[in-house]
């Protein structure tokens, strides 16, 4: 019996990586304009940092995580996001004295949920999502939401839809909780188990049931927007100007609640609107988070963030039909004709590398036809030649791949010649 790989994984190959470093190698250069600093933390944590952050009430943390006691019979969790984990390494590493005021983070890694595979939806699946701790400025969401537009923009994507929403603060929140346990309580006994353990603990989660949508009362359930206190409101006007001014267009859904309960003010996702993406379309989402870091045993440092599926990009792309200008090649190939010409080019292939130069060689005997050939698939910019004639005249053949151009070089000096070629 041969082991496949587990339901829900995949094997990303040679020939589809590419894009995936593209998208990684963008990000970076775009969080490097934006001022974003790389953080690397646990693929595991203790399992009590989700129950604390993302909230028992979620889908996340009663469905979907990996979660395992190790020797010591602690329970550690898979991380199924990232927003937690960096919170967390803030508040221990106290970020939060760091001259430079907000902290501003990206990650991109691998994380894990157990949920139904579909098309773009994974159990282990790769996530990029910058952080900004320490700011309760409305500028700074909207920046946060520039970055995902920003990364997707540039490589391309046009069918984008950006919703956003405020869940208010926690004033505003507590009008709206107690709106909607009167609005649900009558009628809780129609909706499923989820939402009737919810109507006390997190009522708001009830909006996103997948499977009460479209029960009545979901319909006509009380708008977070019509209980937003005067601060509130002011805050999120003013992250609609700011989105204006950044020449960001927008939506605005009340219905938007997001699937955290760390989440507060500004939520936000963004969408594919591409024809033939899936039922499931969103590509991005994100909020406001203040309160996490007290909650987590820090001091008082609101944030906001947001995390995409790297996956989901690239079937968005794929949707749009979108190529990406990836052109994979090398700068040589060397072709060796004869016993001690092959073993030359050992060294020689060395010393390209050494040099700078992405290089490769024959390694399975081939003749000079299959060799060419070899040199052509690898998208060769050039192939270099060297029989035992060449050996003994201390010369080598240069054949430019592009132009059929053939030069003939003093191998002593090849290596030279051929960098000031490649200048």
């Amino acid at each position: 019996m041969s082991i496949r790989i587990p339901r829900g994984t995949q094997d990303i190959l040679p020939g589809e990586i590419e894009k995936w470093h593209f998208i990684e190698e963008k990000a970076r250069e775009i969080c490097k304009k934006f001022h974003y600093r790389e953080i690397r933390t646990p693929i595991f944590e203790h399992t009590e940092l989700f129950l604390r952050s993302v909230g028992d009430t979620t889908d996340i943390v009663q469905k979907e995580m990996y979660t395992f006691e190790d020797r010591g019979e602690r329970s550690l969790t898979l991380r199924p996001e990232g927003t937690a984990a960096v919170v967390r390494s803030y508040v221990e590493n106290k970020m939060y004295g760091d001259p430079n005021q907000p902290v501003k983070l990206y990650y991109m890694g691998p994380m894990f949920r157990y949920e139904r595979p579909q098309s773009g939806r994974y159990r282990q699946f790769v996530q990029f999502g910058v952080e900004a701790i320490g700011s309760n400025d409305p500028a700074i969401d909207a920046e946060v939401i520039a970055v995902a537009m920003s990364l997707y923009k540039e490589l391309g994507l046009k069918k984008l839809k950006l919703i956003i929403n405020s869940l208010g603060d926690r004033e505003s929140r507590a009008a709206h909780r107690e709106a909607l346990v009167n609005h649900f309580k009558p009628s809780i006994g129609d909706f499923c188990s989820d939402c009737q353990n919810r109507l006390e603990k997190n009522p708001m989660r009830i909006l996103d049931c997948k499977l009460d949508r479209e029960h009545e009362l979901m319909k006509t359930a009380p708008s977070i927007i019509d209980y937003l206190n005067e601060d509130s409101k002011k805050y999120f006007k003013k992250v609609q100007q700011y989105l204006t001014d950044l020449g960001i267009e927008f939506e605005v859904d009340s219905n938007l609640v997001r699937g955290l309960d760390y989440y507060n003010h500004t939520a936000f996702e963004i969408m594919s609107e591409a024809e033939g993406f899936g039922a499931i379309t969103t590509l991005c989402g994100g909020g406001r988070y203040n309160g996490l870091t007290e909650e987590l045993g820090g001091p008082e440092a609101p944030g906001i963030g947001f995390a995409m599926s790297i996956e989901r990009f690239i079937a968005a792309l794929d949707a749009e039909q979108i190529t990406l200008p990836i052109k994979e090649e090398i700068d040589c190939y060397l072709v060796s004709l004869g016993e001690e010409a092959k073993d030359y080019t050992v060294g020689l292939l060395q010393k390209l590398r050494l040099s700078g130069f992405s290089a490769e060689r024959d390694y399975l005997d081939r003749k000079i036809k299959a060799q060419f050939k070899a040199a052509d698939r690898l998208n060769a910019k050039y192939v270099a030649i060297l029989g035992e004639d060449e050996l003994k005249e201390n010369k080598i053949n240069l054949k430019s791949m592009e132009t059929g151009e053939q030069s003939e070089i003093a191998l002593d000096s090849f290596i030279e010649k051929f960098s000031e070629l490649n200048k």
